[in-house]
């Protein structure tokens, strides 16, 4: 690199650094133009809620990020849309169909026991590789930041090889206030309680990227980034923005700080 003083990134395939990207629809072609700027940057690719099964050139677009290096999955919501209508074992043919060996369990539309998500999560677990959602889609419903940490520990116990923080799209819901403020108190508890590395937050905004950059350095695992803010996530993963322009140099361009 041609910089000094930039901080060292994960590469891939990494275990850290880890950058989630939502697609909510995107063309083979866009998803093709996404790889061609960005697939060194992106580890995981979610096709966004049940949007796979309304997408044409559906197999096209999977393949496209797959031959970039890119896991691609689909979003919890399927799976519980599956689970729903206890068609779970549909849900694993729609998996194999399309050759895919990521998959995500989540319960934040339906109510289900967590013994029972912990069940699916180890079945899972054995042929494929298992990202498991922790908290609601709904915002008045408050999680305890004690239970959050619990789900999350027997999920990672159950087999999920990473546990996601749940703010959907949005990122007004889970780890986040309404207004989309981290909730601190919970993201301290599940700091102090849990290994972060295993954990993705959820962070489409910029000043929760911000957020977490700051609190746990640039290899934090992040998701649900737009597709259109990818590069724009990593220059701040690099202190090549504004906002975390300082982070990463040294204490002797202090003095270059704007008063």
């Amino acid at each position: 690199m041609i910089l000094k003083h930039l901080p060292e990134r994960t590469k891939k395939i990494r275990k850290t650094g880890i950058t989630m990207v939502m697609d909510k629809g995107l063309s083979p072609i866009e998803a093709e133009g996404l790889m061609e700027v960005a697939s060194d940057l992106i580890d995981f690719v979610k096709l966004g809620f049940g949007t796979s099964i309304v997408t044409q050139n559906l197999e096209k677009k999977i393949q496209i990020y797959k031959e970039a290096g890119v896991k691609v999955y689909f979003g919890g919501t399927l799976f519980e849309a599956f689970v729903i209508r206890k068609q779970f074992s549909d849900f694993i043919k729609w998996v194999k169909k399309y050759k895919i060996d990521t998959v995500e369990v989540s319960d934040g539309s339906i109510a289900l026991e967590h013994e029972k998500k912990c069940e699916y999560i180890s079945i899972l677990a054995k042929d494929y590789l298992v990202l498991s959602e922790v908290g609601s889609k709904d915002e008045s419903i408050i999680v305890r930041p004690n239970l959050w940490v619990k789900e999350m520990k027997d999920e990672l116990d159950a087999g999920s090889t990473y546990v996601i923080g749940e703010a959907r799209e949005s990122g007004n819901v889970g780890i986040y206030t309404k207004s989309g403020n981290a909730r601190v108190m919970l993201i301290e508890k599940i700091k102090k309680e849990l290994p972060v590395d295993k954990i993705i937050f959820e962070a489409p905004q910029k000043n929760q990227q911000v957020y977490f950059i700051k609190e746990f350095g640039t290899n934090v695992n992040l998701g649900n980034v737009a597709y259109q803010d990818v590069i724009a996530l990593e220059t701040l993963r690099l202190g090549l923005r504004g906002d975390t322009f300082f982070d990463f140099l040294p204490e002797n361009y202090e003095e270059y700080k704007q008063k």
